[in-house]
């Protein structure tokens, strides 16, 4: 048990610089609580113990402010930071060595009782602050969910979406084993990349030309005056015959 914690903590470690020891993560950090004690809740669901695991759950999100139904999957190394605001549906799946970050949902979008409405995330994956995981669609092993994003649609692996709706702006192969426990220099803290929004960038040079062609026409508008005061100058000073 103990190694399991401390592997869980090294892998908590590895993504967040201020975790100091096991024990920081142990007493300090609500997304440790909140999974721990869905290992408990998880099994008691698939036993048939729905009302004992429900409530269970429901004390987790006393406690932490994190809510995770009892009957989703979530795999090892799951780092949930801050955490606050957190909801992952009944039928979502949590890959190995994801992180989550504060105000994420992963919701389902259809009323049809027994059937997979929440998305499953790969391995790996990172999913910004604020951000709308909503159907029973598949994010792909690494990708990336910025901040704030409102993602409806699958995520290739190794890709990064934006935006509402999100938008994919890159892609990169995924690691064919994530690293969890070394520190990753890799890592993407809430889902930021280098890659710019190509539409963001469209709309810059838009804007930039548009204020460009603002100038030109202001100094146009200055060269006419000019020649137009020129020209009732030269008349009023002209003689007659």
């Amino acid at each position: 048990m103990f190694n399991r914690i401390r592997s869980y903590a090294q892998a908590i470690e590895a993504r967040d610089p201020a975790c100091r020891s096991v024990w920081d993560v142990i007493f300090s950090y609500p997304g440790f609580h909140a999974i721990a004690i869905h290992r408990i809740a998880h099994p008691l669901w698939h036993a048939g113990w729905h009302w004992l695991a429900r409530w269970i759950s429901q004390w987790e999100r006393f406690i932490t402010g994190i809510e995770i139904h009892p009957g989703a999957v979530i795999g090892h190394h799951v780092f949930i930071d801050h955490g606050m605001g957190v909801v992952i549906g009944e039928t979502a799946e949590v890959g190995d060595g994801c992180t989550i970050y504060q105000g994420v949902t992963l919701g389902g979008t259809t009323l049809e009782r027994g059937a997979k409405r929440h998305p499953t995330l790969g391995k790996g994956v990172i999913v910004g602050a604020g951000s709308q995981v909503l159907g029973s669609f598949t994010v792909g092993d690494g990708a990336k969910i910025g901040s704030g994003a409102v993602v409806t649609k699958p995520v290739p692996a190794g890709a990064t979406a934006v935006g509402n709706p999100a938008r994919i702006i890159g892609q990169e192969e995924p690691d064919a084993a994530p690293r969890t426990v070394a520190p990753r220099t890799d890592f993407s803290a809430y889902g930021v990349t280098p890659e710019e929004d190509p539409v963001s960038h469209v709309l810059r040079n838009l804007t930039d030309g548009a204020a460009s062609q603002a100038d030109q026409i202001a100094l146009l508008w200055q060269a006419v005056d000019k020649l137009t005061r020129r020209a009732e100058d030269g008349g009023g000073t002209s003689s007659g015959p």
